[in-house]
């Protein structure tokens, strides 16, 4: 059983070109499931063995231990995608896991900051010291490319063409495209990077990482996360904003602009257009609430 679950994962870094995150992420919630097959099953189970029937009491167990339905939704599409390349491999006859769905679930509108406050966090970082001209930098970036922040934290001083205005990005499942730069975001790099090469001389470190922490080595999207936070709390903005948030917020203020969905949907890297649909949705929620709110027969 750990060997048919090596193999899988082994195969989604390879040959599907999964990230590490995601690759991780299949490995937490199958090994999961791998425990509870061999609890029931016996330790003796081999992969050829997992039936449906097994599979709905995975699904049982996980609705009684109370995990969230995003939770359970997602064990059960990577015990579907396991059994579907075991099926490939010869290994399983049929899908076991075929036909059966998690709960439904919610959709939640994304949290996203509205375009006074976009300008209060993106002007808060002190532009006196390197590590403040560094994070605007990195707000700005984040804000002006739509970018995750692990593709933030990712780029290289190669991907960068500040001449052009753009910027190679390597997203979700390795691949690669053009993000935009808007003119401030432009301008708050090329401070930092004049900063950051003063820096790595005086600390004696080199790197083609354009997001260095104090010791010259790449930032991680943790420290990221915390530097927002810093200035969240300086601001008094919203505390459920995260890095992910300025993306959110450049794909709804770019469709309240006017923007093509089908544009909006390549800056972002999206697979899939119905993906990038939801932040229509949001356009929408707001246009109904200013017309209730300035309508006087709403």
């Amino acid at each position: 059983m750990e060997q048919a679950l090596a193999d899988f994962l082994r195969h989604l870094g390879l040959e599907k070109n999964a990230s590490a995150h995601t690759v991780k992420s299949y490995r937490e919630d199958l090994t999961q499931a791998v425990e509870f097959f061999t609890l029931k099953g016996g330790p003796a189970l081999r992969p050829e063995q997992i039936t449906t029937r097994l599979v709905r009491a995975f699904l049982a167990w996980l609705h009684d231990k109370g995990y969230s339905r995003a939770t359970i939704s997602r064990r059960i599409a990577a015990v579907r995608s396991w059994a579907k390349f075991l099926c490939r491999q010869g290994i399983l006859e049929k899908n076991p896991a075929e036909g059966l769905r998690g709960p439904k679930l919610d959709r939640q509108l994304p949290h996203f900051l509205g375009r006074e406050d976009i300008g209060r966090l993106l002007s808060s970082p002190d532009g006196s010291t390197a590590l403040g001209l560094r994070d605007r930098a990195i707000l700005e970036t984040l804000y002006s490319a739509g970018l995750r922040v692990s593709e933030l934290v990712g780029l290289q001083l190669e991907d960068l063409d500040l001449a052009e205005g753009i910027t190679t990005v390597r997203g979700k499942g390795k691949r690669e495209r053009l993000a935009m730069l808007g003119v401030d975001a432009l301008r708050a790099i090329a401070a930092w990077l004049e900063s950051r090469s003063a820096m790595l001389e005086t600390i004696g470190r080199r790197t083609e990482a354009v997001f260095v922490n104090k010791n010259g080595t790449r930032l991680s999207t943790r420290s990221v996360g915390r530097l927002l936070l810093k200035y969240l709390q300086q601001t008094g903005l919203d505390a459920r904003t995260t890095p992910h948030t300025l993306r959110h917020s450049f794909a709804t203020h770019m469709l309240d602009a006017g923007a093509d969905i089908r544009g909006v949907q390549e800056l972002l890297g999206h697979k899939n257009l119905t993906t990038t649909q939801i932040y229509t949705h949001v356009s929408t929620q707001r246009l109904q609430e200013s017309y209730r709110k300035a309508h006087p027969r709403a």
